[in-house]
């Protein structure tokens, strides 16, 4: 089943959120002082690509100074585009998995400092 619901996700939503979190990562690692955020972003597109079945840790209290940093500058814009996908998902009934999936990766989308996927 998660193979169905991941070939789904990618083609509707992953590619975006993917190419989205790969962009941000490449322009924070541009940059000397950025680059562990950078690092931390480009493994988080690759839950982002493929979610379903992907478990993850948070330990968001380890580096909230950096969490912030992101925030301010990339971390509402992950969040809104996942807000927005989630809505549009939603308003489908076949889709609202899909919704409930994108709400929870805008949460983690704004603190990518601190998670462990597994």
């Amino acid at each position: 089943m998660k193979y169905l619901l991941n070939s789904l996700w990618f083609i509707f939503t992953g590619f975006i959120t993917g190419l989205i979190n790969v962009i941000i990562g490449v322009i924070l690692c541009m940059t000397i002082v950025f680059i562990p955020i950078g690092i931390q972003v480009l493994k988080l597109a690759n839950v982002f690509v493929l979610p379903f079945g992907v478990n993850f840790q948070t330990n968001f209290k380890t580096h909230p100074v950096a969490n912030v940093i992101y925030d301010i500058f990339f971390g509402w814009i992950n969040a809104l585009v996942f807000l927005i996908l989630g809505s549009v998902w939603c308003v489908t009934i076949i889709g609202i998995p899909f919704g409930v999936k994108c709400y929870k990766l805008s949460i983690i989308s704004l603190c990518p400092v601190g998670l462990t996927i597994a």
